[in-house]
């Protein structure tokens, strides 16, 4: 693959705080190499910025391997930038052409409140995890992987569902700023497997209650949450959820 330079022009929101009011600001990077990653060429002009004795742009990362879901932005208009099923971090700067003018935001969503720059504060997903997201049964010292018998076709989904990183994505690209197919697929991966059955039914419910605590907003299954996300989370998982739900309901009337 040929490897180039690049000059770019970055315009690229700063806010102090979440109370504060934002901006634009202009940046030139020049000498960018085709094969960086994008959070590359950020720390580049980080570094210029702070050799100026100006602010760097604050923004989140963590493993910089397309697995924590911490380097959450908008580029372009678009939840982690132009690559189909890619992180930002995993973004090369060879998506762009030289010259290009490229525009880079936060998530924008009342239930991500910026706490800088381009950082939000995602923790109304840890809350909606600590309110049904997990399995509390006491197994004991660990058990052979093969001893529970699970089919080949429920492996898979849980497998699939069980991808999801958390990364908000989803959030950001739904008109309603809908957090369904975030909860969809921590319900989903748990519902389809065994270790998940004792607390099956409280689990979506309390979910749910969360997730509308927290702000977000409704599904009207326009699909563009699939369409962004890095890790091709199926918005079958909503069907799910709401089957799920449906027969948390009907239950406990019972």
């Amino acid at each position: 693959m040929e490897h180039y330079t690049m000059h770019l022009t970055l315009k690229v929101w700063r806010q102090k705080n979440a109370d504060s009011k934002g901006r634009f600001e202009t940046y030139e990077v020049k000498d960018i190499s085709s094969e960086m990653s994008f959070l590359e060429m950020f720390d580049v002009l980080n570094e210029r910025l702070i050799r100026e004795g100006k602010e760097p742009i604050a923004f989140d990362h963590d493993c910089r391997e397309g697995i924590c879901g911490t380097c959450s932005m908008y580029i372009n208009g678009r939840p982690h930038g132009p690559w189909h099923a890619t992180t930002t971090c995993q973004l090369h700067m060879r998506a762009f052409r030289n010259g290009d003018t490229i525009v880079v935001e936060p998530w924008r969503a009342k239930a991500f409140p910026v706490i800088k720059d381009l950082i939000v504060n995602r923790n109304a997903f840890d809350r909606i995890i600590q309110a049904g997201g997990y399995i509390s049964v006491n197994t004991g010292n660990a058990v052979d992987g093969n001893a529970i018998p699970i089919k080949k076709e429920n492996a898979d989904k849980a497998f699939a569902a069980a991808a999801c990183i958390g990364c908000g994505a989803c959030v950001a690209a739904c008109k309603n700023s809908s957090a369904l197919l975030f909860v969809s697929a921590k319900v989903a991966h748990l519902a389809l497997l065994p270790q998940g059955e004792p607390e099956r039914k409280t689990r979506v419910v309390s979910m749910i209650e969360q997730m509308d605590k927290e702000g977000f907003g409704s599904c009207t299954f326009t699909q563009a949450c699939e369409a962004v996300c890095p890790k091709e989370i199926s918005i079958t998982n909503i069907s799910r959820l709401k089957k799920e739900y449906l027969r948390a309901g009907l239950e406990s009337d019972r």
